[in-house]
């Protein structure tokens, strides 16, 4: 894939999406979207076809909604999308003069989906936006860009929405960061938006959201809006009103990427932390060093790799120690878990290949 043949969807910075997660009836598409009018989105979005995770819940009402989102462009001038997820959709899509299309995270997680997408859509000059897949698995969605990029499309964006996790979180659809913050590295050209509906699941916390995709230099958000939110036939608790919305909106800081004079004046912080970042490698290979001889002795002295009382007194005295210095417990323990994994690694090397001394 050649990212110099990538070409924007609209304007780069900031790009906003908004509209109801699903369409319900026309007076609630359209009146949603005239009162959207008015605060300079760039896509009027509404579901037509709802991928539920049971069955009996609303699935969307289909392709008569399609000419509501028509109705839209022709009342408000407002540009529409829709999800698709299979070759009726995009046909129905393309019928209905859709402007932007977008596949959801669970066509997104099936390569064979996104596949017939990619087949209906070949040939067809339409902007296409990837939703992350459900599962944490960057090669995945990374391999749906691929596949919508050999149809031929070269309008593409991306668009993270969280991904499902088992457990308790305060998220619906945990952000993993790190994952979207890799597809930006590896793809710098390619536009990224922040759904922090599907994110938040609830609409308290969607500012909050929305800010932090902002401040990683996400290139907008995608916010479900409806004129009576609670009322809403799916997904009710994270949408908001068009009201809210343009409050919330007025209330984000946007940010840009620093040039010029800006990045002139972080070239001494960031080099301070280039110095840190050697530091940490150094001390991580003198601390597997250690590893190692320790796994010489447990081989020759016959002691099992892992040490489960000695592993949670180091993670419980790390976190306590982590939290004095203003780091979280969650970071302090993935980073030890990782140390340790890799420690783990080492030992086990040496439990297969290192002689023991008689």
């Amino acid at each position: 894939m050649k990212m110099e043949d990538l070409q924007p969807i609209g304007k780069k910075h900031p790009f906003i999406i908004a509209g109801p997660c699903s369409a319900e009836t026309e007076e609630q598409v359209m009146e949603t979207a005239r009162q959207l009018a008015g605060q300079n989105i760039d896509l009027f979005r509404a579901g037509i076809w709802k991928p539920r995770t049971r069955p009996n819940s609303f699935e969307g009402v289909g392709k008569v909604g399609l000419k509501w989102l028509k109705n839209v462009k022709k009342e408000t001038g407002l540009k529409v999308t829709t999800e698709v997820a299979n070759t009726k959709h995009v046909f129905e899509a393309l019928k209905h003069d859709v402007d932007v299309v977008w596949l959801g995270a669970r066509t997104t997680v099936n390569p064979f989906s996104v596949q017939e997408v990619a087949d209906a859509l070949e040939g067809v000059d339409i902007p296409v936006l990837i939703k992350n897949p459900i599962n944490p698995d960057l090669k995945l969605w990374i391999g749906a860009i691929e596949r919508i990029y050999k149809a031929g499309v070269r309008s593409i964006g991306v668009i993270h929405r969280g991904f499902s996790a088992h457990g308790v979180s305060e998220f619906r659809n945990i952000p993993r960061w790190q994952i979207p913050l890799e597809l930006k590295r590896q793809f710098p050209d390619m536009m990224i938006i922040c759904d922090n509906s599907n994110i938040c699941g609830k609409r308290e916390t969607l500012q909050e959201v929305a800010q932090k995709a902002l401040d990683l230099n996400f290139d907008g958000i995608m916010t479900e809006t409806h004129i009576t939110p609670d009322d809403a036939w799916s997904d009710a608790a994270q949408q908001i009103t068009p009201a809210q919305f343009k409050e919330m909106t007025s209330n984000l800081i946007w940010r840009r990427e620093g040039n010029g004079k800006v990045a002139l004046d972080l070239t001494k912080y960031r080099e301070e932390i280039d110095e840190i970042d050697q530091e940490l490698l150094d001390l991580l290979g003198r601390r597997m060093g250690v590893a190692r001889k320790i796994g010489l002795y447990k081989k020759e002295n016959n002691i099992s790799i892992y040490q489960r009382k000695r592993w949670s007194a180091i993670l419980e005295k790390a976190v306590m120690q982590g939290a004095k210095r203003g780091l979280g417990e969650e970071f302090i323990s993935q980073y030890l878990e990782a140390i340790h994994q890799e420690s783990i690694n080492h030992q086990e090397e040496i439990m297969k290949t290192a002689d023991v001394k008689s």
